[in-house]
This record gives structure tokens, sequence and C-alpha cells, in this order.
């Protein structure tokens, strides 16, 4: 093959593509905040590969799980068949740091899967059919998670999609109403990430727990990217001092290994062990690599407390990120949208940003807003260098307009 063809070539001719126009950054190193590409060039990460990377790329006691696991066993046979130290060990920790009543764990390989898991779980457990999601709501790409995502969009090119879905709307009381007795679970983000970052209000959080309650309806907390500790709290939930029936998890659970999971009562998660026998399998779900990843990371998460830095840095980032251009600033701990005008002016300070070094992305549903997720390892200097060259990308973007309506 002639050597003129480069990576970003082959990446574009062999590689399937999600869009026409990939970012197509040849990263061949990352280590800590920093990601560096083939040229040299080093990136400050304040996306952490969609909130999976809490502690930044590559932490020392991760790598050492990983290669101490590698070097033990790997892949042996379809999950829950054989007895893994990786999964036991971390479904014990994680089960210890939640509410007594979700106190088992079904892993999968992404958050996507856990969705699947827990909507077959609904269904199996109330005898019911019919889920309920809410608008601009993302819970993964796959047919039944797509089946609840809120915007339509993104759904209608893959019709048609599982019936007895509906979509209400967040925070809104009047909603409550249609959760009755054809209603399997209630499925929701507890905080809607790719809306822009919207919180729920905690008096119509407690009032959709009551009525699940009554109506016999599972409630299903999305903390696949809340959890770990991004909002402030190690789980979103916490802030509400609500209890869901169940919790999905994913992204940050795995230490930057693929790896997903469904957190519920033992007697809840048992029923897929019959009627029929094996209601949910998985050839690599639980995988011992990623548990052992997993499990490595959220010991340092818990040891070092960054959970507990992250509201003082959002205030950091919050107190810096001023600018006329800037709309609005939500955020929900490190979990951050920057509103612009609109997604051309967006598209255009994320691109500036990135050619001085600043990595940054936007918002499925909201594509104005800029996306700041960063490691929740980020230093105060580091959080004021970003701050400095995104302001300075927005400068030069504002600069651009303002030259070409002088003309």
């Amino acid at each position: 093959m002639s050597a003129v063809i480069n990576q970003r070539q082959l990446f574009l001719r062999h590689v399937a593509q999600t869009s026409d126009a990939p970012l197509a950054l040849e990263i061949v190193k990352a280590k800590g905040m920093e990601m560096t590409d083939a040229k040299g060039k080093k990136y400050l990460d304040l996306i952490a590969g969609i909130s999976v990377c809490n502690l930044g790329h590559c932490h020392p006691k991760v790598v050492k799980a990983i290669r101490r696991q590698a070097a033990l066993y790997q892949h042996l046979m379809v999950y829950g068949e054989l007895v893994q130290s990786p999964q036991v060990e971390y479904a014990r920790l994680l089960t210890s740091r939640l509410p007594a009543s979700l106190n088992c764990v079904y892993f999968t390989n992404s958050g996507a899967e856990a969705t699947e898991a827990a909507m077959k779980l609904a269904k199996r457990a109330t005898g019911r059919t019919e889920i309920i999601a809410f608008k601009q709501s993302y819970h993964g790409s796959t047919q039944g998670a797509l089946s609840l995502l809120g915007d339509e969009y993104w759904r209608n090119a893959f019709r048609p999609l599982l019936p007895g879905i509906i979509h209400a709307d967040y925070n809104d009381f009047g909603m409550l109403e249609q959760i009755g007795r054809h209603t399997a679970g209630v499925f929701m983000e507890t905080v809607q990430a790719e809306r822009g970052v919207v919180a729920p209000q905690k008096k119509w959080l407690t009032a959709l727990r009551k009525r699940c309650k009554e109506q016999g309806a599972l409630l299903v907390f999305d903390e696949i990217q809340a959890g770990f500790g991004r909002t402030g709290s190690l789980w979103g939930f916490e802030q509400y001092k609500v209890v869901p029936d169940m919790v999905l998890l994913g992204k940050a659970l795995g230490g930057g290994q693929p790896l997903g999971a469904v957190v519920a009562n033992r007697n809840l998660l048992h029923l897929f062990a019959g009627s029929p026998v094996l209601g949910h399998i998985t050839t690599f779900g639980g995988h011992p690599l990623s548990c052992a990843a997993g499990l490595a990371a959220f010991k340092v998460l818990l040891k070092e407390k960054y959970h507990q830095q992250v509201k003082e840095k959002e205030k950091l980032f919050r107190r810096l990120l001023q600018h006329d251009a800037i709309k609005e600033v939500r955020s929900h701990g490190l979990l951050i949208a920057v509103e612009f005008a609109d997604f051309d002016t967006n598209k255009r300070v994320i691109d500036a940003g990135i050619e001085r070094g600043v990595f940054v992305d936007w918002f499925l549903f909201a594509p104005q807003c800029m996306r700041i997720a960063p490691p929740l390892i980020i230093s105060r200097s580091e959080i004021r260098k970003a701050v400095k060259l995104i302001l300075s990308a927005v400068d030069a973007v504002t600069a651009s307009f303002d030259a070409a309506t002088a003309r």
C-alpha cells in the first residue's frame, strides 16, 4: 500500500462514519487531562470521552489493574455463569455506596444495553406493556433505547419502533396523571444532559416517586452520565432524596473501559433467572478487564473524594465564563452547557477552541450549546487555562462576524 495514504485517510475509508464531518483528530497518546495528536499538539480535554474518563486518561492505578487482570484471565464464559472476582468485588463495592434497596448488579456492555435490560425487566416484573420516557431525553441508540429517546429528528428514520412508549414533559406535574394501571415503568435522566443540562425540580421528582409507587409502576433513573460524582454527589439522585427502583449506569462505570449496569433489588433482578430462564444474557457484559478497571477507578474516586470538589470547580467555571456572546451558562456540577445564539456560532467557537488546544463539543438536542464535561481531576489552574482559551475562541469568532457585517 502506498505510503502516501495516511491514518486519517484510512480512517475515512475503512471505519464507518457517524457524520459527514468527523473531527478526525489523530490522537496517539492521552494522559491525565491532555490528549496528544500525531503532530505532537496537545489538547486540554474538557469532554472526558463524554463523561467516561472521570479520572482523566491512563490513571496509573487503572492501568495497573487492567494489566494485572489481563495476566490472570480475560473472557471465560457468557456473563452470569462463572464466579469472576472483578465482577463480584465491584458489585459489592457499588451496592455498598447505594441505598439498601439497590443491592444487586446486572453488568452489561454499555449504558444502552442497560436501558434495554431495564425495559425488559419492567415489563417482566409488572406484566404491563407501557413505558413513559421524557421529551429531549437520551438513553442510547439501540432499538429499545431509541424508542425512549425524546426527539423525533433522531427517531424518525428508524420507524417502526417499539409500541407503547409515551413521551411526557420533564418537570411537568400534569404528566403524573399519565402514570396508570398500564404503566410498567417511568424512565428518566436525573439530569437531562443532551437537552443542554436541565435538572429536575425536587418537588416534582418527589411527586413522581409517589405516583409510581401508588400505581405499581417502576421508577428507573438513568445515571449513565450523571453518576460517579459528575453532579457533585456520588449519584445525581442523592441530591433529591428520592430512591428509584432501578438505576442505570455506564460511561464512567468502566474507568475508561466499556461497561454498563442495571442496579436494583435482588428479588427484582432475579426475575431474569426464570420464566424464561436466561431472561437477559450477554456475552461480554461485565468483562473482567472492564470490571477490574472500573473497580480501580471507583476506589480512587472514593479515596481522593474528587466528587466532593465538583461544586467548587463548577463555581469557578461559572465565574470565569463571562462574555457578551454567551447567552446563558447552565450547569449541574461538572456538566456544563454554554449557550450561544445558534449552532453556527457554537460550532465556530468549538472549532476555534480546538485550534487553540482546548477540546470541547456540543449537545444532541441543544446544538447551540457548548458541552463542557471535563475529567473530575481538573485543577483550578487548568480550569482558568481552559476558559481563557475558550474566551479567546469566542473573541475570534465574534470578531469574524463583526468583520463580515462591516463588509
